[in-house]
């Protein structure tokens, strides 16, 4: 299973790298946000990309054919980033449905991208095709140890800014984000909420299933939580003492969206503003001088929608 070991090592790759995390006090006391969304690319994938193509450019274990994935989202973004950075050939596979604005960023960052099939399950079955005929290394979206390593990173930069944190909040959909910010605040000592959209809960059905499985996903912010199944890294950091899944309504995502805007001018994705929503909302309630700690963690988002939801 993921280690703090694990995390330290990423931080290490990754250093000098990646854009350490602003954290910005909010208006309630003891409540403090920390801006991940200004990440490279948007979104704190680019952390856990850049770790796993470094780990194997170190291992010599990169081959000449390059990185594959299948996404058109932050996952997507971070990848064809983080190669362009190292030199290294980036392939993204994108149903041919794709906005042609994803596809046009995605070659922003260098990647070759390939239209196939109408959904995105075709395109994830070309790009393994594609991984098994070439060679190229395939990545994933959040469900490897490498990936969430890098993501826990985030952890101990907000800790750097605040030693007397006692509470993190995490928006979770497959488990990379939690699974490396939990494993890290766990090691610390610091009390790790995971928030999901009520129907959108792959992580708190494996904690009821006491295994990963299969769960429907149906919210606002589906675009970015919007994994079928959590990762066992994340299941295994949820079941740990000091972790809490809460669960949150569509009304309170969007309502802690808007505040964020018309309070602080900060726009993010529906599944950042996920996080926040476990505070607005009361999933979560802190206790009187708990100093905590929200990740928003994404703004790649449609910004006109901001005053209209």
């Amino acid at each position: 299973m993921l280690t703090y070991g694990d995390i330290k090592q990423a931080a290490d790759r990754t250093a000098g790298a990646v854009r350490r995390v602003p954290v910005a006090p909010a208006d309630t006391p003891d409540l403090w946000l920390a801006l991940e969304y200004l990440q490279h690319t948007g979104c704190f994938k680019a952390r856990g990309a850049l770790n796993f193509l470094r780990a194997h450019t170190e291992a010599g274990s990169l081959p000449a054919a390059g990185v594959t994935i299948a996404s058109g989202g932050n996952a997507g973004l971070a990848c064809a980033w983080a190669a362009r950075g190292l030199g290294v050939r980036a392939t993204v596979f994108l149903p041919e449905t794709a906005p042609p604005v994803k596809v046009a960023r995605l070659r922003s960052y260098g990647a070759e991208v390939r239209l196939v099939g109408a959904v995105y399950a075709e395109a994830l079955a070309a790009c393994q095709d594609f991984a098994a005929g070439t060679g190229a290394l395939a990545s994933h979206a959040y469900d490897h140890p490498l990936i969430a390593a890098g993501a826990g990173t985030l952890l101990d930069e907000i800790r750097e800014r605040l030693p007397a944190l006692d509470t993190v909040v995490v928006a979770v959909g497959g488990g990379g984000l939690f699974a490396g910010v939990a494993t890290a605040a766990l090691h610390h000592g610091v009390r790790v909420v995971a928030v999901e959209p009520e129907h959108c809960r792959a992580l708190n059905a494996a904690l009821e299933a006491g295994r990963p499985v299969d769960t429907p996903v149906d919210s606002v912010a589906a675009d970015s939580l919007g994994a079928t199944r959590v990762s066992a890294d994340a299941l295994y950091a949820a079941q740990q003492d000091g972790a809490r899944s809460v669960l949150v309504p569509d009304a309170a995502i969007t309502a802690a969206r808007r505040t964020l805007w018309a309070d602080h001018r900060i726009a993010v994705e529906h599944g950042a503003a996920t996080a926040l929503a476990a505070l607005t909302a009361g999933a979560y309630v802190p206790a009187e001088g708990e100093k905590v700690c929200v990740v928003l963690c994404g703004a790649n988002t449609d910004v006109t929608t901001l005053t209209g939801e």
